[in-house]
């Protein structure tokens, strides 16, 4: 069972993954010409579908990972190492200018009708480091009280995610472009550490093993 420590731990770790003032400017970009009650159903839509891939994976990630036999210690040390590069490419400004191509994809290939399943919900909520995070967390918590736990703090992630969503226009500019930068990288210098923490207890992991 996860106590308040470790709870508050996951939760930062899965929004910090999915960076929903980062998403902010993307969300407004993808949007534009939208009216607010548009947005808001564009943003409450994208949240959902995000939340229930990521729910698949918490409480079926290790089964999908039987599945391709890859063990838990290994997923936990690559995943750690993806958490990392993510880290990476926030402290350096990186990762919002590859959201952006994303971006620019969707609108190019006239996707705006589905834009709350592509690209907001998938890659942008839910992309690769969102999903390790979340196996990475409901792995070292298999218990039935454990992965609810892990559910809920899903939801709580996605329902911050959604809010912002609703509220980018204010968002965005209350951060401003300094603002946002700041944010996004003392961000990813936390999750650095705990990306470094996940390697680490791979490794130590399959040492033992």
């Amino acid at each position: 069972m996860l106590d308040f420590e470790s709870a508050f731990n996951a939760f930062v770790t899965i929004l910090v993954t999915i960076d929903p003032p980062g998403l902010a400017p993307l969300f407004l970009a993808l949007t534009s010409g939208m009216n607010r009650s548009q947005r808001i159903h564009v943003g409450v839509r994208a949240s959902v579908i995000g939340f229930a891939i990521l729910a698949v994976f918490a409480l079926a990630g290790t089964v999908i990972l039987g599945a391709f036999g890859i063990t838990l210690p290994a997923f936990r040390t690559a995943g750690g190492l993806l958490l990392f590069f993510i880290a990476f490419e926030m402290i350096f400004e990186r990762r919002q200018e590859r959201h952006e191509k994303s971006a620019a994809r969707a609108i190019t290939r006239d996707m705006i009708r589905n834009i709350a399943a592509f690209p907001l919900a998938i890659p942008l909520i839910a992309g690769p480091g969102a999903i390790s995070a979340t196996v990475l967390l409901s792995s070292a918590y298999p218990s039935p009280i454990g992965q609810f736990t892990t559910v809920v703090i899903l939801a709580l992630c996605l329902a911050v995610t959604a809010l912002v969503l609703i509220l980018a226009e204010r968002v965005d500019r209350f951060l401003g472009e300094t603002g946002r930068s700041i944010l996004t990288r003392l961000l990813g210098v936390l999750l650095a550490a705990l990306a470094v923490q996940f390697v680490a207890d791979g490794i130590r992991a399959l040492i033992a093993a």
